[in-house]
């Protein structure tokens, strides 16, 4: 084997004249390595066989490709807002936008490495070969003959001349690459200030009158989406609380309207009544907000937008039960423990002149968790 006795080093201006098989030789001597076995698959270039295994193989990485494209269609362009179940051709075509993602998604990653895993299996010379391991840095000649020996690893392949693989496989992994950019920049691409003034901007929620003058209900979910049961404040017990929701009259009989509401992120208000003689800490510029002891704060927590369902009537604390964020509903519900570090957002209520409970305007700031062109 080699390494019985030292290696003559070429000098430099030999090493510059030596061909790349002769640095190749050099390569594995120095290393300590004895080639065992060496048999290429394809000695004969251009045969049938070749010619099938090409093809076998650019068939996975196009698989992957078309998979990866039906990915990037269905994240853009798939029906995914929820549909109410009444609908049954949109509500069919919701359901799917999950599974369909996550098909597709899987199919390209499995179909690229299938595709790498067979082409090493079919091209790739079967090499066997053994090497005495050295401790140390590499000396300026390994470094030469190891960049020799993956050049020539490269040509032995078959890589370069086989294009319609270079080309697949290269349509595969840039179309799946362009997928998994998609996931996390596909969030990025909603602008907060287009359209601001609508509800349907991160300044606003649903709870914002679609026209002058419309009433927006306090409504609470009986469980039938359906049905519109209103709130009353005498509805509400001292000490007691309930979720409510927003209500239009414009959508009492418009069945998808009436789900939407109740389904939307930003809907939810946990509408409290305090009691009687409760000391109160109001926010500037809110002191109004209020009726009576009925205090409306967003349901949605400021840290990441878990849901502020737990109140604890003694100490006044709404609790988030995801990273237990506290909200003291006696000081403008400010936080008290947690990573959370902006109130509760207050929704302004009244009380009509048939005696239900209304909101009086929108939020005046943005709820839930923090994003980039939010100030406070």
């Amino acid at each position: 084997m080699s390494g019985d006795k030292p290696i003559e080093l070429p000098s430099e201006a030999e090493l510059a004249e030596m061909s790349r098989d002769d640095l190749v030789k050099l390569g594995t001597k120095l290393d300590g390595v004895e080639l065992v076995h060496y048999e290429e698959k394809f000695p004969v270039p251009g045969t049938r066989a070749e010619r099938r295994a090409q093809r076998s193989v650019a068939a996975w990485f196009m698989v992957s490709a078309l998979s990866g494209l039906a990915f990037l269609g269905v994240f853009l362009f798939w029906p995914w807002e929820y549909e109410s179940p009444f609908n049954e051709s949109g509500h069919f075509l919701h359901n799917l936008y999950n599974p369909l993602i996550g098909l597709f998604l899987g199919l390209s990653v499995v179909a690229l490495g299938v595709g790498a895993l067979l082409y090493t299996k079919k091209f790739l010379p079967d090499e066997l070969a053994v090497q005495q391991r050295h401790d140390g840095p590499s000396a300026a000649v390994d470094r030469a003959t190891l960049v020799a020996e993956l050049a020539d690893a490269g040509d032995r392949s078959g890589i370069g001349r086989r294009s319609l693989i270079k080309r697949t496989a290269g349509l595969g992994a840039g179309v799946l690459g362009l997928g998994v950019a998609a996931v996390p920049l596909g969030a990025l691409m909603k602008n907060p200030h287009t359209d601001s003034e609508t509800k349907a901007s991160l300044w606003h929620t649903s709870w914002k009158p679609e026209k002058p003058g419309e009433k927006v209900y306090l409504r609470r979910h009986t469980g039938n989406f359906h049905e519109v049961s209103l709130v009353r404040p005498e509805d509400v017990e001292p000490g007691g609380f309930e979720t409510v929701f927003p209500f239009r009259e414009s959508e009492r009989d418009d069945e998808h309207a009436l789900v939407a509401a109740l389904k939307r992120a930003d809907a939810p208000v946990m509408l409290i009544r305090m009691r009687p003689n409760q000391a109160i800490t109001k926010r500037a510029g809110q002191e109004d907000f209020n009726h009576g002891d009925l205090y409306a704060y967003s349901k949605i927590c400021t840290h990441l937008g878990c849901p502020t369902s737990l109140f604890e009537q003694q100490t006044g604390l709404l609790l988030c039960p995801c990273h237990q964020s506290q909200f003291d509903v006696f000081e403008y519900a400010k936080p008290r423990f947690g990573p959370a570090t902006r109130p509760l957002p207050q929704l302004p209520i009244t009380v009509d002149e048939e005696g239900y409970l209304v909101a009086r305007s929108d939020f005046i700031e943005a709820v839930g968790p923090a994003f980039w062109e939010r100030k406070s």
